[in-house]
């Protein structure tokens, strides 16, 4: 049966929606849209009305080209001081024949997280290590096996109330019930996870417009994770300041025309903008490519830097994403940097190729994982509106339950 899912991600630069669909243990892109934003900043929003302007004109977009109506969402918020804790629990199988269902697991985890929270605290969610059944370890889905017993190690995922809150309640005062939420670095790792990953410690690191964030993770759960200010915004404004040009021009002589890496851009290939003066001037691609190179490789070296502080143990991965990756030639400065350690994600989602969208569609599947988990089938479309979509075949990512399944769970709990 098909199973619709919308998800949200509110960034400094862009609200981007994306609609997908769960057919066949294959997840099919329906629609996508991206927004500039207005009235948010570094992720927080700072002015109400216009986020909820900008909020409503994605959904909009998304709606226009299925012919209908979104009213579920699942919500990227701040990730803005988040905490990991590791928390522990077990309980009893009740169930006469002792075979362990969902309802088993939301309770152990529901048992994990009474009374670790914080009054000025909210979770977002509970990120499942292992489990334990009776006297045998190490089971990533207890789901369907036998026992008395069903303990669990999990990392718990809480942030400020008012990360949490902002976000839910402009979304509601749209008409938008949100089912669940994430963290954009949570549908980072859920987008990428491969059979390579599984059981490696690795980073991602993100970098947005106005922010990169930086995320360990172990075995695909993330365990730590730190925001540095700064993002693609500052190459945007280091052009604008050269050139004397306005940062939408800057912005489009990033994207259309820059290189990421000097290396192969030439001084003969050349653009014409206007400053603010009005005046038609002409760059060459290797000046304005070393400008862009300069601010990647700080940021980058930054990056490389928060890991070491945020581990001090080998990292066997480091996976690089966001809107800013995808500049043209942007994995050669990456190589350079890691020391060709380091790879540039790709989001194998057609219709999505984009890296911004890279948390939007990974938080879909961070869902259908924590439905799978749960033993739970779900749409946030009713059955009307799923009779009007018709799909075109997009697909490409493969929901298996080896490599996605018992990886991730969130908040809610209910049934």
């Amino acid at each position: 049966m098909k199973r619709i899912y919308t998800s949200i991600d509110i960034g400094s630069d862009s609200i981007k929606v994306v609609v997908c669909e769960l057919f066949n243990n294959r997840l099919n892109l329906l629609a996508a849209s991206s927004i500039k934003s207005k009235g948010i900043k570094r992720g927080l929003i700072t002015d109400v009305d216009e986020a909820t302007l900008c909020i409503k004109q994605a959904f909009e977009e998304v709606e226009s080209m299925l012919g209908i109506t979104i009213k579920k969402v699942i919500a990227s918020v701040p990730a803005y001081f988040v905490e990991y804790s590791l928390v522990k629990s077990e309980i009893d199988i009740t169930n006469e024949d002792s075979v362990v269902t969902g309802k088993d697991v939301s309770k152990v985890f529901l048992q994990a997280i009474q009374n670790n929270i914080a009054v000025n605290r909210e979770m977002v969610t509970i990120l499942p290590v292992d489990f334990k059944l009776d006297d045998k370890s190490g089971i990533s889905i207890p789901n369907g096996l036998v026992g008395k017993k069903l303990s669990t190690r999990a990392i718990m995922v809480t942030t400020p109330k008012k990360n949490i809150y902002s976000v839910l309640s402009l979304l509601e005062s749209i008409g938008i019930e949100v089912i669940d939420i994430s963290l954009s670095s949570i549908g980072d790792v859920c987008a990428f996870r491969n059979d390579d990953i599984e059981n490696k410690l690795g980073a991602i690191v993100n970098i947005g417009s106005e922010t990169t964030t930086v995320s360990i993770f172990n075995k695909g759960v993330i365990v730590k994770s730190s925001i540095i200010g700064m993002g693609g915004k500052n190459i945007d404004n280091d052009l604008a300041y050269i050139y004397k040009t306005n940062l939408i021009t800057a912005c489009r002589l990033k994207e259309k025309f820059a290189l990421a890496h000097k290396r192969h851009a030439s001084v003969s290939d050349i653009y014409e903008l206007e400053n603010i003066y009005g005046e038609k001037i002409k760059v060459n691609r290797f000046e304005v490519s070393e400008i862009v190179m300069a601010r990647i490789e700080e940021i980058l070296n930054l990056a490389r830097k928060e890991i070491n502080i945020l581990t001090n143990k080998e990292i066997e991965y480091i996976i690089v994403t966001g809107g800013t990756s995808n500049i043209s030639q942007f994995e050669n400065i990456v190589d350079e940097v890691f020391n060709h350690k380091a790879t540039v994600g790709n989001l194998k989602l057609l219709g999505v190729r984009n890296n911004k969208y890279t948390s939007a569609v990974g938080n879909v599947i961070y869902f259908i994982n924590i439905l799978k988990l749960k033993g739970l089938n779900y749409s946030m479309v009713s059955n009307e509106d799923m009779e009007n979509l018709s799909t075109v075949k997009k697909n490409i990512i493969n929901i298996s339950n080896e490599s996605m399944l018992g990886k991730v769970f969130g908040y809610f709990f209910g049934e």
